[in-house]
């Protein structure tokens, strides 16, 4: 700071999401009352170039640590990197009477005064210098980047409504265009950026720590993870971030027809990296490129050519010094087992499927640029997306913007130059359209097993209270508060199995806890999996249990267990159902332990169950559903009639005293045969009444009653079949 105390120092950190495109920097109130602003002042940040942002007040968990917060655009404005420093003080600004921006993406902008006031209006509030790089969130996630090259008045000012921005000119697309990805546009993967930047940022910017260790840097990095979570637009936001030369490689692009051509093209790649050091060379889906090589048939010389030679690149006698490899893929298992050592790739970073606090964050990025109506509730969005990746995120908000670009359509005249601006600010992203995209969008983490997540709550079951607690404290909450459970040291059960007579509410209590625990959730019907290929049963279990794994936290629901797994040794059975049921065994409790995944399996059969699955350590919990007593039936009944017009004369008290041995399913059909006998009735004495356009059609709709003797009608013995099912 110098004398005056008008000019600090300050190390750059993070923004946060919502900040990002905003031309506002937050700093400690203390460092800005040092600087002579207040809350909205202009400052001027100079790193290797100057430029401006508004100051905000940083949170209470950035305070006293001299930092300043800036998104990626003001940090490409400055020049400076993440923890770089930059000096900071005080400057007045004017606001911007006409401002001419250049597109940098590529994409000519059509100039119009409906399109200089809708970029006045997402600029708004804004400070900019000539030489700065602005962005604007445009309809449907796309963001548009713009080059400040001339101001009036000149220096730094502020661009508001009245302001008059102009585009002109074209350039060819580049890197800090559409595709320049900052930190802050990537959601709910800070663990993995930090561990990232720890590998990559380090050994390039300060490579004499690792001399003074003893050590040589980190050489390679390859992330998997499944598609969309976010592998390459973590590469695209380092080449951003870092200053270091950033070669792009797609792996299949490598293979050449021509004899030793393609170990040419990865030999002139790694040296174009020596000679432009520090480099990053990144290689996308690296498994076409370097499979297993045992697994390649005689015919298939040049793949196993290439192979080696990356090997040679990454790890042989000659050193490539300051380049770092990084490789992304979504099937590590097929890659060479060669690359995967410490000296060419020596951390394997997985990618997560994203949590339900992460999918909000991803969508918030998304939509931040979107006019959102007030409905709209991304933390219920984030609840309801379960499986979905960050690519499927975009996608829903993309379409979601395209289904209310939809309502505007037919007040388009397509013979004018362009939509008058009141259609456009009219314009706003409704909840209904997100419901809308979520139909069409399927969730890519989990597709090949995905259920629809069902809309049951405990409210619709009827009675079984204790059961119910009983789910929620082995199933819930070992999911929703596993850092309480990892701090006791408590295992939470691995596995609960529901067993009873058909028709008492197992399936529907699975239902139940999918809803309410609000985690992943895959309901695999058992015999589903069978298949008359030796092998294919077993891969069938296998992907389950492994796309459960990735997708955790996640229930895995197992119904009709009893067809999957019955008893070994039973006369009769073949070697098939012996290697499912070991299968099984294996992935509920073999080497590979199952974390954060609950098995929740169902059968009315569980005398046919393999002993060995209901040992504690694969399913803990068996739990009988039993047939439901007076006060069980009486809530039944109050479920299935609560949006039903009884008659005043209907007891459902009555009800439930004559309905004993009858399961829940029996109740509910008895409701709903009940109904239909009513209507029946109700529809032939009122024909003519109920043609819709009759002035009394209302009237007559109202008047429909159940009544008591309409269940008479329905009401019968209890179903011999209990008497059959075995208590096992």
């Amino acid at each position: 700071m110098d004398d005056q105390g008008k000019h600090i120092t300050l190390r750059v950190a993070e923004a946060l999401p919502k900040d990002v495109g905003r031309g506002i920097v937050r700093i400690d109130p203390q460092d800005a009352e040092r600087v002579g602003a207040v809350v909205g002042d202009t400052v001027e940040i100079t790193g290797q170039r100057t430029t401006v942002g508004r100051v905000m007040p940083a949170y209470a968990a950035q305070r006293g640590q001299s930092l300043i917060q800036m998104d990626g655009i003001l940090r490409g404005n400055t020049g400076a990197g993440l923890d770089e420093h930059v000096e900071v003080q005080r400057v007045d600004t004017q606001s911007a009477l006409t401002v001419v921006l250049t597109p940098l993406d590529g994409s000519h902008a059509r100039p119009g005064s409906a399109q200089a006031r809708y970029l006045s209006r997402q600029l708004d509030g804004i400070p900019v210098v000539v030489g700065d790089r602005v962005r604007v969130n445009l309809l449907g996630t796309r963001a548009q980047s713009f080059r400040v090259d001339k101001t009036v008045p000149p220096g730094a000012v502020i661009i508001g409504p009245a302001t008059n921005v102009r585009t002109e000119g074209e350039t060819p697309a580049r890197a800090e265009g559409r595709g320049a990805i900052t930190y802050e546009d990537i959601g709910g993967l800070k663990r993995e950026i930090r561990r990232i930047r720890e590998m990559i940022e380090l050994p390039l910017k300060y490579p004499e720590l690792f001399e003074h260790l003893g050590i040589d840097a980190p050489k390679g990095v390859l992330l998997h993870g499944a598609p969309g979570c976010g592998k390459t637009l973590i590469a695209r936001a380092v080449a951003h971030e870092t200053s270091a030369h950033f070669v792009h490689v797609n792996g299949p692009e490598i293979i050449d027809k021509w004899y030793g051509a393609s170990e040419a093209h990865l030999r002139d790649i790694f040296q174009d990296a020596s000679r432009n050091a520090p480099a990053i060379i990144f290689i996308d889906e690296i498994d076409a490129l370097a499979p297993k090589r045992e697994e390649m048939s005689g015919d298939r010389q040049v793949e196993r050519r290439v192979v080696a030679q990356l090997l040679a690149l990454m790890d042989g006698l000659e050193s490539r010094g300051h380049v770092i490899v990084v490789a992304a893929t979504n099937i590590p298992n097929t890659l060479d087992p060669a690359l995967r050592r410490p000296g060419r790739f020596d951390r394997e970073i997985g990618i997560a499927i994203p949590d339900r606090p992460a999918r909000q964050e991803i969508l918030e990025i998304h939509s931040r640029g979107m006019p959102l109506a007030t409905d709209v509730d991304l933390e219920r969005l984030a609840a309801i997306t379960h499986g979905f990746v960050g690519a499927d995120l975009q996608a829903l908000c993309r379409e979601a913007a395209m289904s209310a670009l939809r309502r505007l359509l037919p007040d388009i005249d397509f013979s004018q130059s362009e939509i008058p601006y009141e259609k456009l600010s009219a314009l706003e992203v409704m909840e209904a359209d997100y419901l809308e995209a979520l139909s069409e969008i399927e969730p890519s983490a989990i597709r090949e097993v995905f259920t629809e997540v069902p809309d049951v709550s405990w409210d619709d079951v009827g009675g079984l209270d204790d059961i119910k607690q009983l789910l929620i404290e082995t199933v819930q909450w070992p999911l929703q508060y596993g850092a309480l459970f990892a701090q006791i040291e408590s295992r939470p059960p691995k596995g609960i199995l529901v067993h009873g007579a058909p028709g008492t509410g197992k399936t529907l209590l699975a239902k139940a806890v999918a809803k309410e625990s609000g985690v992943n959730f895959i309901a695999v019907k058992s015999a589903a999996l069978l298949s008359k290929w030796v092998g294919e049963s077993e891969k069938g279990v296998h992907e389950v249990f492994h796309k459960a794994r990735q997708a955790s936290p996640c229930i895995v629901f197992f119904d009709e267990l009893d067809a999957l797994t019955p008893r070994r040794g039973a006369e009769g059975d073949s070697r098939v159902v012996e290697r499912v049921v070991s299968q099984f065994l294996t992935e509920m409790d073999g080497i590979e332990e199952l974390k954060g995944v609950v098995v929740l399996g169902a059968t009315n059969r569980l005398d046919i169950i393999d002993p060995a699955l209901l040992r504690p350590g694969r399913f803990d919990i068996t739990v009988e559903l039993p047939l439901p007593d007076y006060a069980s039936r009486l809530e039944i009944f109050r479920v299935h009639t609560r949006r039903k017009p009884l008659a005043p004369e209907v007891s459902l008290e009555d009800l439930a005293a004559s309905t004993e041995g009858q399961t829940g399913a029996d109740i509910e059909g008895l409701c709903r045969q009940a109904t239909m006998v009513a209507m029946r009735e109700f529809i032939e004495k009122n024909k003519s009444a109920l043609k819709e356009g009759e002035e009394n059609y209302g009237l007559a709709i109202a008047m429909f009653r159940i009544e008591r003797r309409h269940f008479d009608v329905v009401l019968r013995p209890v179903d011999v079949r209990l008497r059959d099912y075995p208590s096992g």
